[in-house]
C-alpha cells in the first residue's frame, strides 16, 4: 500500500482566504499521493482565544464581545472562499455554540485545564473551514478529530503522548479507509476520559511528527513563509542564509535552543524511524526547501537564535553557603514542580541562574516556593541569544550596541542574556 506523506500548515499559511486558496493549490500538486494534512489555528486565533480565556477568568462581561469578533473573522473568511458559504458557516456556528456553552459555566480554577478546553477551538475551526472548502472545490477529504487520534495523559497544556494507544488509534482510523486526503488538527489531543489536551505552544509540528511516526510515513513537510531552514530570523537578520540539509542531531540542538521553525519535540519520533523532514515555502512550493535527515554536517554555518520575553532568575543561599549538589537537586525539583523550562543555566559558588520563558503565573509561584529557603533576584523581559557554531564576526554582529549580563560558552555554542535598553 502507498505510504502516507504528512503535510503541516501553520497559522501563517492558513491565516486568511487567500492563504487557504494557496493551500488548495499546493494540495493539487499531489493528486497521486496519500496525504495527512495537519493544520494549525488560523493566524492569531490562538492568541485571541487566550484573551477569551483571560476574560473568562477576570472580566466575564467581555467574553461575548470577544466571541462575536472572533466568529465574524472566521465567517468573513468563509464568505471570501466560496460564493455560497452556507455549509462552511454552519460548521463555524456549531463550534461557536459549543464554545459559548463551555464558557457559560464557572471556570474550574485549574487554568491549564480550562486553557486546553477553550483554546483548542482554534484548530477545530480552521480544519472545519478548510475541510468543507476543499470538498466544495474538488479535493475530496476526510476530516478527523485529533482528540480521538492522539492519546495523552492529563498534563494540560503539555500533554504527554501515550505512544502505544496513539499508534493503534491512528492506524485503526486511517489504514483501513479509502480516500487520499485526510485533514486533522495540530496542537491538540485527548485523554482516556475524552477531555481535550494540548501539546505545548507551537505543538502542531509535533502533531505532524506523531502522525508520521504512527503511520511509518514517507516524509513530513512543514509549509512555512520562509524558503526553508534559515540560520537566523530574517526579520532580525536580513542576511540570513538557507541551510539546505542538516542531520537530525543538529536540528535537535537548534530546536532545543529555541529555533522557532521546528518544535523541540518534533524530531525524535522522526529520527527513530528515519523519516525525513522537509521545510518548504508555501509561496514557492516547487522550490526544494531544506531537509532534515540522516546525513553528515557538511558546513558549520553559524546559526543565531533569539528568544524574547525571557525571565532571568538568580538564586542565592540565605546563609552564604556554597551552591552544592543538594541545593541543585532541590532547585530542579522546584523547577519541575512548577513546569519551568530551563533555557540556559549557570552556577557559581554562591548563586545559580536560569533563563526561562516568561510565564508570569508559573514564574511567580516558582519564586514564592524558592523564597522559603533562598534569596531570589530576577530580571523580566530579557533576551536570550544563542549562537550555534559561533565565530568572532557573528558574536560582534549580535552584540553590536548591546551589553550581556550573562555569558556561557561551550565548544559549539555560546549564549548571552541581554537587557534591552
Amino acid at each position: 500500500m502507498m505510504r502516507f506523506k504528512v503535510f503541516k500548515f501553520g497559522g501563517a499559511s492558513v491565516k486568511d482566504a487567500a492563504a487557504i486558496e494557496n493551500l488548495h493549490e499546493i494540495l493539487r500538486r499531489y493528486p497521486d499521493d496519500r496525504l495527512v494534512v495537519v493544520i494549525s489555528a488560523m493566524g492569531k486565533t490562538t492568541n485571541f482565544l487566550e484573551k477569551v480565556l483571560h476574560a473568562y477568568y477576570h472580566a466575564p462581561d467581555q467574553v461575548e464581545g470577544l466571541l462575536v469578533d472572533l466568529q465574524r473573522q472566521h465567517e468573513d473568511v468563509a464568505e471570501r472562499l466560496v460564493p455560497d458559504p452556507g455549509s462552511i458557516v454552519d460548521g463555524i456556528r456549531t463550534l461557536f455554540a459549543q464554545l459559548r456553552t463551555r464558557l457559560s459555566v464557572d471556570h474550574s480554577n485549574n487554568y491549564d485545564f480550562d486553557y486546553d478546553q477553550i483554546v483548542s477551538f482554534g484548530e477545530l475551526l480552521s480544519t472545519t473551514i478548510i475541510s468543507t472548502y476543499l470538498n466544495l472545490t474538488g479535493i475530496p477529504n476526510t476530516w478527523l478529530d485529533a482528540r480521538k487520534l492522539v492519546r495523552t495523559d492529563s498534563t494540560y497544556r503539555e500533554g504527554r503522548v501515550d505512544w502505544d494507544v496513539t499508534v493503534q488509534q491512528v492506524c485503526d482510523t486511517l489504514l483501513g479507509q479509502e480516500g487520499k486526503v485526510f485533514l486533522t488538527q495540530g496542537f491538540i489531543g485527548g485523554t482516556a476520559e475524552n477531555l481535550t489536551t494540548t501539546l505545548g505552544r507551537e505543538g502542531s509540528d509535533y502533531s505532524a511528527s506523531i502522525m508520521a511516526y504512527a503511520l511509518d510515513a514517507e516524509s513530513v513537510t512543514i509549509w512555512k513563509d520562509v524558503p526553508g531552514l534559515l540560520n537566523a530570523d530574517p526579520k532580525r537578520f536580513p542576511d540570513a542564509v538557507k541551510l539546505d540539509k542538516i542531520p537530525y542531531e543538529e536540528a535537535v540542538e537548534l530546536s532545543y535552543y529555541g529555533a522557532s521553525i521546528i518544535h523541540p519535540k518534533t524530531l525524535k519520533p522522526l529520527q527513530n524511524k528515519q523519516i525525513p523532514l522537509y521545510v518548504k515555502s508555501f509561496f514557492q512550493p516547487d522550490e526544494p526547501g531544506s531537509v532534515i535527515t540522516s546525513c553528515s554536517l557538511e558546513e558549520r554555518i553559524p546559526s543565531i537564535i533569539v528568544k524574547d520575553h525571557q525571565t532571568l532568575l538568580t538564586v542565592f543561599p540565605r546563609d552564604f553557603s556554597f551552591i552544592a549538589v543538594d541545593n541543585l537537586s532541590e532547585l530542579f525539583t522546584i523547577f519541575a514542580r512548577h513546569r519551568i523550562r530551563v533555557n540556559m543555566m549557570q552556577n557559581s559558588a554562591l548563586s545559580f541562574s536560569i533563563c526561562t520563558d516568561a510565564e508570569p503565573q508559573r514564574v511567580q509561584q516558582c519564586v514564592e516556593a524558592l523564597q522559603t529557603k533562598y534569596k531570589v533576584k530576577y530580571n523580566e523581559n530579557v533576551l536570550l541569544i544563542t549562537i550555534r557554531h559561533y565565530n568572532k564576526p557573528t558574536i560582534e554582529k549580535v552584540l553590536a550596541g548591546r551589553t550581556a549580563i550573562l555569558r556561557q560558552t561551550s565548544r559549539a555554542t555560546i549564549q548571552f542574556v541581554i537587557i534591552e535598553n
